[in-house]
């Protein structure tokens, strides 16, 4: 087991649900339904990847490599810019502040590290030595 990502995966998994719960109720009322969406594809994502964490906790007991160890890391760095670049924006938008400046493009390179958290679980995988 891989306590960092086995935290980190319960601590996310804890913060989506309150996120999610969130959404549905308080922000129902408040938010348009295109930024409700936008808010969810968060929330969604974030939960996606924490069990992913998970996973990846739990497998690196069976394969202890250093490619998991990258992936955990990837994909926490992945959540926090992801997910949470789309609640920041969201509060942005419905508080009615423009010229986001740059800030939007943190979107897609926490997209980028959750693709490459995902090519590095493959990598962990590929490097698994088999038992007899």
């Amino acid at each position: 087991m891989y306590k960092q990502a086995i935290v980190a995966a319960t601590l996310f998994g804890m913060i989506a649900v309150i996120l999610g719960a969130f959404g549905a109720h308080a922000l129902k009322e408040k938010l348009e339904p295109e930024l409700l969406n936008t808010f969810e594809t968060g929330v969604k994502y974030q939960m996606y990847h924490a069990i992913v964490l998970l996973g990846v906790g739990l497998l690196f007991a069976h394969n202890p490599s250093a490619w998991m160890v990258r992936a955990t890391w990837m994909f926490v760095i992945g959540i926090v810019l992801f997910s949470g670049s789309i609640y920041a924006l969201v509060a942005m938008k419905h508080a009615g502040s423009v010229g986001l400046k740059g800030f939007g493009i943190l979107t897609p390179i926490g997209g980028l590290f959750m693709i490459l958290g995902w090519i590095f679980t493959l990598l962990g995988a590929l490097n698994t030595v088999q038992k007899a």
